[in-house]
């Protein structure tokens, strides 16, 4: 269904709603966010980051609530660690896994330099489709992971920017356009966010003609909001909007830098 299109676009979206800093003190730290369809729970998650001189971990939960979990119970769990460069975070470990309903899977990469070195899946897709487009080696350079890739440096610009993301299976890009600023509160921030346009262009890992890709490629009309924390010197997301024929899939920070 279109709605849960919606509703994993948006989580991989605000997973990065998390802070992180390159102060040689260790650092811990904790973000909250609701996932909402026309204005309805529908999951929640919380991060944790913990940070020590210039290497991160950020782990995650996600639990499905309210209409979702009448519908189908959801959960999953995520964690990477890296390195906190000058313009982006760069990951070693990549891990996520999740079950909704009777179905689960779990998922593992290892980078180097920014590089996959090793990509691992279970229960792995077979056979694959005859429409599926593979993941070549050279799809995997040069890519960031889903949870860490959207957490920007202040010294780098937040939009325009193409963000080469890799999951484990799918290869796409997060390119973002400028589209002014909007003023934010939740609990721990009250500022002026930056809204940046968000399209999705899938690469490989995925099936050519997929209604639900399809729908999110042609989408024009998504919106990702980036707040800055003054205490660690970042940008990450705050709100995501992806509208869906039943309604948006908003996803909100409920606390971000508290």
């Amino acid at each position: 269904m279109m709605w849960r299109t919606g509703l994993r676009a948006a989580a991989m979206l605000a997973a990065a709603v998390v802070s992180t800093t390159s102060s040689a003190a260790e650092v811990q730290h904790q973000t909250d966010y609701s996932i909402a369809l026309a204005g309805l729970p529908v999951a929640r998650a919380s991060f944790y980051t913990e940070l020590n001189k210039n290497r991160y971990t950020i782990s995650g939960r996600l639990q499905s609530a309210g209409l979702a979990d009448i519908i189908k119970r959801t959960s999953g769990q995520t964690r990477v660690s890296g390195v906190v460069a000058d313009d982006h975070l760069r990951a070693t470990e990549y891990s996520m896994s999740y079950r909704s309903g009777s179905k689960s899977r779990a998922i593992s990469v290892i980078f180097r330099n920014g590089n996959v070195v090793r990509a691992s899946m279970e229960p792995k897709r077979t056979p694959l489709p005859k429409n599926w487009v593979p993941v070549t080696r050279r799809d995997m350079r040069n890519v960031l992971d889903p949870l860490s890739g959207l957490i920007i440096p202040a010294k780098s610009r937040v939009c325009p920017k193409t963000l080469p993301i890799f999951d484990g299976e799918s290869r796409l890009d997060i390119n973002l356009s400028p589209k002014g600023t909007r003023n934010f509160r939740t609990n721990g921030f009250a500022g002026e966010a930056i809204v940046c346009g968000v399209r999705f262009v899938p690469k490989a890992g995925y099936r050519k003609g997929r209604k639900d890709v399809e729908y999110l490629r042609r989408l024009n009309s998504m919106e990702i909001w980036f707040a800055k924390s003054e205490a660690v010197n970042v940008y990450a997301p705050v709100y995501v909007r992806i509208p869906t024929k039943l309604g948006p899939v908003t996803v909100s920070a409920t606390r971000f830098g508290g």
